[in-house]
């Protein structure tokens, strides 16, 4: 089969062949895998630079989805054929995949593999983010930075579903049409706008989605109201934002750290009652995956470094065909 490998975190990734997994075990299933989606979090385990770092060599690919091929014999939650999704954490990019049943959710009979790709991580971190850790409310107001990228475009969209008024920061004007396409009541151009003042003028935010950190970061939290909750969610700029415990204090701001895939080692039901909730809604046609882009397997590489340079909107996946 084709693969996309790493083999130390000095070099680049690889596409290569390879021999096809093994057989799975009792708890696994084996996938032929159809699409896979692409996030920040594969340039950065690429470089050993991300939360998890599994053994070298391995294959990237952090979400795909595809077809059971095979059963593991103690696996009772799925059947040769299904069509799945699949929190693999790695081995996505790739046109076979051995990986825990534990991992795979059934897709809805009108979701596409290519809409399967890019749904989990990204709509999964922002529901889990916005209604479980920061507990967002109708009526109050969210600031999404980073809006037009992977994750952010879902808290836009998710955001306008719980009732709240969204304010969506991105760079340039063709990533602001899309957030109101998204949904987005008010636009910020991360370029050419004080984010402190407009969100200021707006009546402040109550709840900050912050995926890109830095100055960003920064300027948004001191746009924020009394008892509201600041939500890390990366740092695509590369830096941290220095937030001041003092101000935090005085202002009553608490400050929430959100790893999604952390849940499913000690809190699987956050993950698993999220995604019931997620799919419902796809399945009624209130969410609608942006896939700006998608790449054959053989164009990964080209992918990948679209998401490096910050060009993409919304989810670039990967096809793998029929080859």
């Amino acid at each position: 089969m084709r693969a996309v490998q790493i083999t130390d975190h000095s070099g680049s990734p690889v596409l290569r062949q390879m021999p096809a997994p093994a057989l799975p075990d009792a708890d696994q299933v084996l996938i032929e895998i159809k699409a896979c989606g692409l996030n920040f979090a594969d340039l950065l385990m690429s470089k050993g630079k991300y939360q998890e770092r599994p053994a070298l060599p391995t294959i990237l690919g952090m979400e795909p989805a595809g077809i059971v091929r095979q059963v593991g014999a103690h696996v009772d939650t799925l059947q040769q054929n299904d069509r799945v999704a699949v929190f693999s954490g790695c081995g996505g990019l790739a046109e076979q995949g051995v990986f825990p049943a534990s991992r795979c959710v059934p897709l809805p009979a009108n979701m596409s593999f290519e809409d399967a790709a890019a749904f989990q991580i990204a709509y999964g971190t922002s529901h889990v983010a916005l209604d479980y850790k920061a507990r967002l409310q109708a009526g109050e107001t969210l600031l999404v930075l980073g809006a037009a990228g992977g994750v952010g475009l879902t808290a836009v969209e998710i955001g306008k579903l719980m009732g709240a008024t969204v304010i969506a920061c991105a760079r340039g004007a063709d990533k602001l049409e899309i957030c109101k396409q998204a949904g987005a009541d008010h636009v910020i151009d991360s370029e050419t706008q004080d984010i402190r003042a407009i969100v200021k003028e707006l009546g402040g935010a109550d709840v900050v989605y912050d995926a890109v950190g830095g100055a960003q970061g920064e300027a948004a939290f001191r746009a924020m109201n009394p008892d509201g909750r600041f939500l890390y969610i990366g740092f695509a700029s590369g830096d941290m934002p220095n937030l001041k415990p003092n101000h935090m204090l005085v202002k009553n701001i608490t400050a929430i750290g959100i790893y999604w895939g952390g849940y499913l080692k000690f809190a699987p039901d956050v993950v698993t009652d999220s995604l019931r909730q997620l799919f419902k809604w796809y399945e009624e046609g209130k969410l609608s995956p942006h896939v700006s882009q998608t790449f054959p397997l053989e164009q990964a590489l080209v992918a990948l470094e679209l998401l490096r340079a910050r060009k993409s909107t919304g989810k670039v996946v990967v096809t793998m065909g029929d080859g």
